[in-house]
């Protein structure tokens, strides 16, 4: 971003110009001197190819304080020299150079990239006799060194950031000549008293991430006990660990705290008994202490501050916007995991946190990723200003909240700021120039237009190690003063009114980092968070308790589609897998125990199926149905359900056994397949095949069968012989009379009837239940 207006009030006074002149010509006296000698010429060529000259020494800047010193403070510089080259320095001398007041913020950038020594862009050593000697410096050796300079020596001449030099001064057998073999630059910010106008409202947001180490796993016992995969996050908990530190160190800042609830619940299950996987099986955590520990460190810490709460496991909204909206119900994750985020800080800190915040992945946007990550409600996503950058230049930074459209906020952080403790911070050199640099930027920030109060976001790294939790607090605390900031926190800035000639266009998605782009979570991955979901849909509606299983499941799934995932493709692989391999074998713990051959030897039969819950808690909502291969053949009926259904339901850790009633209708063969279904008709686990085999009619069953023939033809021949003497003895009585009888009367009051037939008449009804078949 230009910055013309940058340069205002901060150009080196006339003193200084000619200070800078002449030492520039001091300096190149012993190089012009050297050209013209024969004997220095061919030396100090073969000496550029080996890699000398200014590069010969390494300069490293160990500590510098005060940062940000005041009147009347001495500045301290530490630091090591070491000899790269493969001669010997002699006379040698560290000293410091006063640079001129930087003309803003590209100034500095120009002046930070900048390596070897420079004769007039690099000002002359300061005198006084402000330096430290050394006899002589052997090849691969290194020398500590320290600089003490009152402040008032170093001939500031007004508020701004200032360019400091140490270099190394000496000669060489080759180059017999002082000159620099070394330098190293940093700056120094010189604001002694508030500024005179309108500090920056800056706001550091203080992240609490890390990768996931969670599993689905439960334990059967009432408690649930958490499965980890690893027990590598005691390390990151422990003092001294890089969440210690980053806990330790921002309770005693001004800090927004950005929290990921999965974070907290993953350590709040490791205050009580958790197991971590090993080679062996699961084994006991035993870091209920450290975890216990660094909770109550984090709680009284956030007391009094803000908490942005990020949703939960902290999902890649870059990855589902380009990648999972493909996939029919990935953005209803999202969603779930906003719901959880408020609920989980609040009982595990007692604190409410905001919820309305989103932040991709290093700021980076584009309208797809806005409209994914206010799906879920958020207002305000932080983007920074590297993605969203200014159409015109401006001279100066703007605030950081710019409103984008549909309600929806940028809070738009730093570029410059957020990215300066990227870098391996464990060596100090790195973090004492990272901080310098950063505390320049920042006054040169406020410099730019004291008449304009402005809010100022930074958004660092998620993770940041231990060492870069550490430089990052050393800067913060720097600012502490108030000189030329003052600290905001997060919901404030976002509210803060935005700068009307601050762009408020969301680049397109080719303005997308392809860089970024590539560590995005395939499309892979949210097909197989809608199998994992599918399932457990399946499987929570047969639960008694389902609880006990979707919620563990549906973090899971969340964690399944987290940022942490980034750089890590097969790590977020396996855990995916795992996630559903371990779902199908809960599921698989309701299933049908396989039967053999079924024999019938009679009309009808009962068929008994058993149905085994190997689970812990009673299963229900489910119906057994029995599919013969040929219905005319054999037919399955129950008196249950209407579709041929026998409704199951089963305690914890038991066995039912289901029956049917079989009825055949031709002998041989038939295959029966039983099958689990949901009341919705939803199928459920695999179907089961066995095979009915319907016998021929035995002889025994035969001879039953003839012999109740028999008795039915004997007792005809039975009536029938009683029927034709009863009419004959009628006859013979009616003849004997005379007189005619009438038909109604005539017949003896004392003679019996007919006797009654003893066997009814043949019933319609179905015959009873045969033999029952089991196994």
């Amino acid at each position: 971003m230009a910055e013309a207006a940058d340069s205002q009030g901060m150009g080196p006074s006339p003193a200084r110009r000619w200070l800078r002149r002449t030492a520039a010509l001091l300096v190149g006296t012993p190089l012009i001197a050297g050209l013209l000698s024969g004997t220095g010429a061919a030396p100090a060529a073969g000496a550029a190819k080996a890699g000398t000259g200014s590069r010969t020494v390494q300069v490293t800047l160990d500590s510098m304080t005060p940062s940000a010193p005041v009147k009347n403070d001495t500045l301290t510089i530490s630091g090591t020299v070491t000899n790269s080259g493969k001669q010997a320095i002699t006379s040698a001398h560290v000293g410091l150079r006063v640079g001129q007041r930087l003309a803003g913020r590209t100034a500095i950038d120009e002046a930070s990239q900048r390596t070897v020594f420079t004769p007039g862009l690099d000002p002359a050593e300061l005198g006084d006799g402000f330096t430290v000697k050394f006899r002589k410096l052997a090849p691969g050796i290194s020398q500590d060194f320290t600089l003490s300079v009152p402040v008032n020596k170093l001939g500031l001449d007004g508020d701004g950031v200032y360019q400091l030099g140490v270099s190394l001064s000496g000669q060489t057998s080759n180059q017999p000549y002082e000159q620099v073999l070394g330098i190293q630059r940093t700056f120094l910010p010189w604001q002694p008293d508030a500024v005179d106008g309108k500090k920056s409202q800056l706001t550091y947001m203080w992240p609490l991430t890390t990768s996931i180490h969670l599993t689905a796993q439960t334990g059967s016992d009432e408690q649930q006990t958490p499965v980890f995969a690893d027990d590598a996050l005691a390390a990151e908990l422990a003092p001294g660990g890089r969440l210690e530190r980053m806990v330790s160190l921002g309770s005693q800042l001004s800090v927004t705290w950005v929290v990921d609830p999965d974070l907290l619940a993953t350590v709040d299950a490791m205050t009580r008994n958790y197991r971590v996987k090993s080679e062996d099986g699961d084994v006991p955590g035993t870091n209920q202490d450290v975890a216990k520990q660094w909770l109550s460190q984090l709680e009284n810490a956030v007391q009094g501050d803000k908490v942005v709460a990020l949703p939960f496991a902290d999902p890649d909204l870059a990855s589902l916007a380009h990648r999972g909206k493909e996939v029919s119900g990935s953005l209803s994750h999202l969603q779930g995991a906003t719901d959880v985020a408020e609920k989980t800080v609040e009982t595990i800190l007692h604190v409410t946190p905001s919820v309305d915040f989103a932040w991709p992945v290093d700021g980076a946007v584009d309208p797809s990723i806005v409209d994914v990550a206010t799906s879920a409600g958020a207002h305000n996503v932080i983007a920074r200003s590297d993605s969203l950058r200014e159409t015109r230049d401006l001279g100066y930074s703007p605030t950081a909240a710019r409103p984008i459209g549909g309600g929806t906020t940028a809070v738009v952080a730093d570029a410059r700021l957020s990215t300066a403790f990227e870098g391996d911070m464990s060596k100090a050199g790195n973090s004492t120039l990272a901080v310098q640099e950063f505390l320049a930027q920042s006054l040169a920030v406020t410099l730019q237009d004291t008449d304009k109060q402005r809010s100022i976001v930074v958004a660092p790294q998620r993770m940041p190690s231990a060492s870069q939790a550490q430089t990052m607090a050393i800067a913060v605390r720097a600012l502490s003063a108030q000189r030329w900031t003052q600290s905001l926190n997060l919901v404030a800035a976002a509210a803060a009114k935005p700068d009307a000639h601050a762009t408020a266009r969301v680049p397109g998605s080719s303005s997308y980092p392809g860089s970024l782009r590539k560590q995005e979570l395939p499309v892979q991955a949210f097909q197989d968070m809608k199998s994992t979901q599918g399932t457990l849909d399946k499987f929570k509606v047969v639960l008694s308790a389902p609880d006990r299983v979707v919620t563990p499941f549906g973090n899971a799934i969340n964690r399944e589609m987290s940022t942490s995932w980034r750089g890590d493709p097969e790590g977020g692989t396996v855990y995916r897998a795992g996630v559903q391999s371990y779902l199908d074998k809960l599921t698989g713990e309701v299933r049908l125990i396989q039967k053999s051959t079924a024999t019938m030897s009679g009309r009808s039969a009962t068929l008994a199926v058993t149905v085994q819950n190997q689970l812990v808690q009673p299963v229900g909502n489910l119906v057994l149905r029995l599919e013969p291969s040929s219905p005319t053949r054999l037919q399955v009926t129950t008196s249950e359900d209407d579709n041929g259904g026998q409704p199951v339901k089963i305690d914890g850790g038991h066995s039912q056994s289901v029956k049917f009633t079989a009825t055949a209708n031709a002998n041989g063969p038939v295959q029966v397949t039983a099958r689990l279904y949901t009341q919705d008709g939803t199928p459920y686990g695999d179907p089961m095949e066995f095979t009915v085999q319907v016998s021929e009619i035995t002889p025994t069953v035969m001879l039953v069968i003839a012999g109740g023939v028999l008795l039915l033809v004997l007792a005809g021949i039975r009536m029938y012989t009683q029927r034709k003497r009863s009419t004959a003895r009628k006859e013979a009585e009616n003849g004997d009379s005379g007189d005619g009888a009438d038909a109604d009367g005539g017949g003896d009051p004392g003679q019996p009837s007919d006797p009654t037939p003893d066997t009814g008449p043949e019933s319609g009804a179905s015959p009873g239940t045969g033999e029952k078949v089991e196994h």
